[in-house]
């Protein structure tokens, strides 16, 4: 259980954890009006001296330094449970955005922590997007999801922080929306959203940190690795920045061979690039 309330378990040890929707703490709407989420501040034995210490290095060494909000919209699915939570945004049931407000007040109280750090950037998980499409409509996503980003990100970016959203899926149809928010770097998974929607929606408009999906490192080659993240790097980075790119390498039956050829891949992009 974490400190929502939320039972979590997972399928492989290692892998992150799903949560249990037929026990999740909001799976009926009375238990809203007792609801208390928790201390925003102290939810893994947070010692605020070490990291204000930590980042204070980083700056030092001319480091990025970013603080950690969780997650938004993946955290509402399951406290209310995830087909609950379908139901409520298709019917705009009016207790889904007293407890969007709930949650965005605790996430402001950590926001305002990692603000008085002085970090460079603030990230917030929120996963919303299938392989292929938005979970939810677009419409839905402007009604009801918009105004809460925008409640969390754009006070953020008034103090010319930037706003990290770590959100898999597709996510194209709301590239310019999530912009308007005050997100200013994103992942799109290569795979999903593709190196084509990702060249014409993303390009130009916020930092692309762009997701080779682990699903698929295991069954490449070495030499389509390459091939892979030299077209990437040549289509979608530019003179003026706003690219970056990483691999993950969680199933364990993916070759070492690859992974070494993901980090050449890397290196070889920095040292060859040149703006197309």
């Amino acid at each position: 259980m974490d400190s929502w309330g939320i039972i979590v378990d997972t399928a492989q040890e290692g892998l992150g954890s799903r949560p249990l929707h037929d026990e999740a703490p909001l799976r009926d709407w009375k238990a809203l009006d007792t609801f208390k989420p928790p201390d925003p501040l102290h939810t893994q034995g947070e010692d605020w001296d070490a990291i204000k210490r930590e980042m204070d290095e980083r700056k030092k060494r001319g480091a990025l330094t970013q603080g950690h909000c969780g997650s938004l919209f993946d955290l509402v699915y399951g406290l209310r449970g995830f087909e609950k939570l379908m139901v409520d945004i298709a019917t705009d049931d009016p207790r889904l955005t007293r407890l969007l407000d709930i949650v965005a007040e605790n996430k402001m109280e950590l926001v305002e922590k990692w603000l008085s750090i002085g970090v460079d950037t603030i990230e917030f998980h929120s996963d919303i997007g299938m392989q292929d499409r938005l979970m939810i409509s677009q419409e839905k996503f402007r009604q009801h999801i918009m105004p809460w980003f925008k409640k969390l990100f754009l006070p953020i970016r008034e103090t010319e922080t930037h706003v990290l959203l770590c959100s898999d899926g597709c996510l194209t149809e709301i590239v310019d929306d999530l912009v308007e928010c005050g997100v200013s770097r994103h992942d799109p998974q290569s795979e999903a959203n593709t190196i084509d929607g990702i060249e014409k929606h993303y390009k130009g408009k916020m930092c692309i940190n762009l997701d080779f999906e682990r699903q698929r490192l295991p069954l490449h080659t070495p030499s389509s690795i390459k091939a892979m993240m030299k077209d990437a790097v040549k289509r979608l980075a530019t003179p003026e920045g706003g690219l970056m790119v990483f691999f993950y390498a969680f199933d364990e039956n993916t070759p070492l061979e690859n992974i070494e050829a993901a980090c050449e891949a890397g290196e070889e992009c920095c040292l060859d690039y040149t703006p197309a």
